[in-house]
């Protein structure tokens, strides 16, 4: 089952930027059970699975993150507890690739059913700064051969059929800082204050829902220094790419006025963009919802981001479904319910099967 893949997965650090070490145990244990991986420029475990009769035909791409918000140095360690898995990642998505893997093990020797080839890969950069680097590279350089994205994510029931688009920037303010008793230089951690102030006070529509959020500030050096530098990181979001876009534009005039008005420079750099908008999921939720009613579990759709928002430009249609119960995302003591590891498994087992008996056109 899922579970005998889970704890060491989850033990294998994966920060952003950092996914290499559970990158390489993901592509042995595939390896293990038979397939052939490469792991490309940008560090994504691929496998593909094109029996001949397949030949031509688009490829249905299943993509489970690899990377976790923790840093660096972070004790991975998990532990069971009355039926549960806890630890750093251990849901998100470590869970995800474990049941992936799973269905790797399952199809060995049933590959000679699939009517089109199947494509499962382990991608970087889904988290924080990532930029959906892993899954905009899987899609912008094999978008020909594919028909369709599944991103393996989240949890059991939801189906993310609407991508929410992100716009996120890094703030630099840059004054001549000073002392704070012999100096009158403006200081950078001011424009910093104005600039969080001007932000919120910009006005957000209640539908679609927008938001607007400064995640990160930090600068200056003493208590008895005017501050030469400080930053902050911005993250927009809206349902609709025109309000985000309008958002955005004023989001960036807000940081440049507050600069301006307190004497500093300003550098605003883009640190993310992912996409939103209609994942035209249509042709893949019939077999979602009925897999779900396979397992008696009740399927409601919902708007996120995730790896599927990579699809949206490309109009492939894509969707982001999850495999397991739990809690506590993003969090030190986040778990895993293990009993819904092997029903998660036959979920998305059901969806690729009741995918491939849809007419090849």
């Amino acid at each position: 089952m899922p579970l005998d893949y889970l704890a060491r997965i989850a033990q294998t650090p994966a920060p952003t930027f950092q996914e290499g070490q559970r990158a390489e145990l993901i592509a042995e244990l595939w390896r293990e059970l038979g397939y052939p991986c490469e792991i490309d420029a940008v560090g994504n475990v691929l496998t593909r699975i094109a029996p001949p009769a397949t030949e031509g035909h688009p490829a249905l791409l299943l993509a489970s993150h690899l990377d976790t918000v923790f840093e660096a140095g972070t004790d991975v360690t998990v532990r069971e507890d009355s039926g549960r898995l806890i630890g750093p990642g251990v849901g998100d998505n470590s869970a995800s690739l474990a049941v992936l893997t799973a269905l790797l093990r399952d199809l060995r020797g049933q590959t000679g059913v699939l009517r089109r080839p199947l494509w499962v890969a382990a991608n970087v950069g889904e988290e924080g700064l990532g930029d959906l680097r892993g899954s905009k590279f899987l899609i912008s350089q094999h978008r020909a051969a594919l028909g369709a994205f599944i991103a393996v994510d989240g949890y059991l029931g939801i189906a993310v059929t609407r991508g929410v688009g992100v716009r996120r920037y890094r703030a630099t303010f840059v004054g001549p800082g000073g002392h704070s008793w012999g100096d009158q230089a403006p200081s950078a951690l001011h424009a910093l204050g104005r600039a969080i102030s001007g932000l919120y006070a910009l006005p957000l529509p209640s539908t679609p829902r927008t938001t607007l959020n400064v995640g990160v500030a930090s600068g200056g050096t003493s208590v008895n220094s005017i501050a030469a530098s400080a930053e902050l990181l911005l993250d927009l979001r809206s349902l609709d790419p025109e309000v985000l876009g309008k958002l955005d534009r004023r989001a960036v005039s807000a940081l440049h006025t507050a600069a301006r008005e307190a004497g500093v420079s300003v550098q605003i750099e883009q640190v993310g963009d992912r996409p939103g908008g209609d994942l035209h999921s249509a042709a893949l939720l019939p077999a979602i919802r009925e897999a779900a009613r396979e397992i008696r579990t009740e399927l409601r759709t919902a708007s996120s981001s995730t790896d599927a928002n990579a699809a949206a430009p490309h109009g492939l249609p894509a969707v982001a479904i999850g495999v397991y119960r739990g809690g506590n995302a993003h969090r030190l003591d986040e778990w895993v319910q293990t009993s819904s590891l092997e029903p998660g498994l036959k979920f998305l087992r059901r969806v690729v099967e009741l995918y491939q008996q849809q007419p090849v056109v």
